[in-house]
């Protein structure tokens, strides 16, 4: 008994690790599907035939494209973490219970999922300056 109250006890700050993943994710899927969205509108307009506009719109799209990239890869980089963290709470809970000394798998994993958060957030922080940029007399 007292092994899996000590169990839980080690599973509790990666939990609210995984919290703080899934605020990111919804975060970096609420933009991406405005990008999704922004991007349309341009296709659209584009399409339609945008005069003057086709050569600026074309130029904008391909922002577009490449903030899509961005986000899509924090994406990736975010679910990778949680997976890692994910796992991380399940070998210490496993570890703790059977009496296992398992820090050669943990701390690699828990290394890697830290890892995998800062390139999210790299490419996040990218991602926001391409969009500043799109837009700069709104900013400053």
């Amino acid at each position: 008994m007292v092994a899996l109250s000590r169990a839980i006890q080690l599973s509790v700050a990666p939990v609210f690790l995984l919290t703080g993943i899934s605020g990111l994710l919804n975060t970096f899927t609420g933009r991406l599907a405005r990008i999704i969205d922004r991007t349309r509108v341009m296709q659209e307009t584009l399409e339609r035939g945008g005069g003057q506009q086709a050569d600026t719109l074309t130029k904008a799209l391909k922002v577009q494209h490449r903030r899509t990239f961005l986000i899509n890869r924090a994406i990736l980089c975010s679910s990778i973490s949680a997976l890692l963290v994910a796992g991380v709470v399940a070998v210490l809970f496993i570890s703790t219970v059977a009496a296992l000394d398992l820090a050669a798998i943990v701390v690699p994993a828990f290394v890697l999922a830290m890892l995998a958060l800062i390139v999210a957030l790299l490419l996040f922080l990218v991602e926001v300056q391409l969009a500043i940029g799109q837009n700069p007399r709104r900013y400053y």
